[in-house]
């Protein structure tokens, strides 16, 4: 341990050995030098290399971490256990870890063995009743639906994304439900309204509907490849609360129009619709809020 002094000291070392040696120990003695702090300065950079790889690589296992806890794919009522082990399977690929069960069947030792490498996950995997139970117990902030139906200007629920722009636009930093539906029929109608977003896989037409464990992969691969483009500095995303009482404004000032019942109907679903798509932050929430109400005091003086 170096203490106070012990650099004079090894300074007049370094003069008295210096002193008593020949011109060529001499030159030998600054070429030394030389080269030492050659690799010193060689050194430094080095140094701030590794320590910017380190902080780069905490900032990978720190949206790793949140990838695997926050995200939640869901199977609702499956009808055949080896259909849960393909799912969990997939989800190992990806590094996803947590599987909801809604109302399954028995599970047999297929679902097991089907996972493969992912029987962890089927072993971990939390069972619900109803969907309702699962968002009250996880406290669920954005909720995605798949489906391989996808509808048009008048189906308002089923106006899709493509699981790119899932990919690129989700922020793990909340938690993140995606509901896969049963074999057969898939998610109803309702289960798909409450949801914030849609996503569909484009396929041909003659045939839409997709295994359930080839159409994970495709939207898992979208979400794993873009996990290091999540966390955006300073840009939060706005909570499942935030837009509820942003939905609870809107719905205020579309019921004090004059307008039929159906049309206000109409217009809350297509502006939650337009607020999920967004992905909207956290600040833009409040400003957004705060002008509603604005629009509402305005009315209500009128």
């Amino acid at each position: 341990m170096i203490k106070i002094g012990d650099a004079a000291v090894s300074e007049e070392k370094v003069v008295e050995t210096t002193a008593m040696t020949s011109p060529e120990k001499k030159e030998e003695s600054k070429s030394e030098k030389k080269s030492t702090s050659t690799k010193k300065a060689k050194s430094k950079p080095q140094s701030r290399g590794t320590a910017r790889v380190k902080l780069i690589r905490d900032k990978e296992d720190e949206e790793t971490s949140l990838f695997k806890e926050n995200i939640y794919i869901v199977f609702v009522e499956c009808e055949t256990p080896g259909n849960v082990g393909f799912l969990a399977r997939t989800m190992a690929n990806f590094g996803l870890k947590n599987l909801v069960l809604i109302n399954p069947p028995t599970l047999t030792n297929d679902a097991y063995y089907q996972a493969t490498h992912g029987k962890y996950i089927v072993e971990n995997a939390k069972i619900y009743k109803t969907l309702d139970e699962f968002y009250q117990s996880q406290r669920i902030d954005f909720k995605v639906a798949s489906t391989g139906t996808v509808g048009g200007s008048y189906n308002l629920s089923r106006i899709p994304i493509k699981p790119e722009e899932l990919g690129k636009s989700l922020n793990v930093s909340n938690k993140i439900a995606i509901l896969f539906g049963r074999e057969g029929d898939g998610l109803s109608n309702k289960e798909i309204g409450d949801c914030d977003i849609c996503v569909s896989i484009p396929t041909d037409p003659t045939y839409p509907i997709m295994n359930i464990s080839h159409a994970a992969a495709i939207i898992f691969y979208e979400l794993f490849k873009n996990k290091h483009e999540f966390g955006v500095e300073g840009l939060n995303e706005s909570t499942a609360l935030e837009k509820d009482y942003l939905l609870k404004d809107m719905k205020e000032l579309i019921n004090s129009l004059d307008i039929p019942d159906h049309k206000k109907k109409n217009g809350l679903k297509t502006f939650n619709n337009i607020i999920s798509r967004a992905f909207i932050t956290s600040r833009e929430a409040h400003t957004f809020k705060g002008i509603l109400r604005r629009l509402k005091n305005k009315l209500g003086e009128q």
